[in-house]
């Protein structure tokens, strides 16, 4: 019974500290190395003109812009990343 209770609790722990680190996950929409290119600021509040956001979407490499496209399609994600996600939907055919 003891040997029972123990695993269990094992269990328990292993899949408590499995969804706390999946918690801590961040978004690429969040790392400001991918995102710079996009903004004029270093606070990164203004985005550049379409054909500048354009250039710098184009530059990326094809996993990156798929990447960041199908995190756009998060919903909790897109919400902060509003204008961001707006152009890259705008962009559509060109990824």
């Amino acid at each position: 019974m003891n040997f029972k209770m123990l695993t269990m609790g094992a269990m328990a722990l292993a899949m408590m500290t499995g969804s706390a680190l999946a918690a801590t996950h961040t978004s690429a929409l969040d790392d400001p190395a991918k995102m710079s290119p996009f903004f004029t600021d270093a606070g990164m509040k203004t985005m550049k003109s379409e054909a500048e956001f354009k250039t710098a979407w184009m530059a990326m490499k094809e996993e990156d812009r798929a990447g960041m496209t199908k995190e756009c399609g998060d919903e909790a994600i897109a919400k902060s990343h509003d204008n961001f996600c707006k152009m890259t939907k705008q962009l559509g055919g060109a990824n």
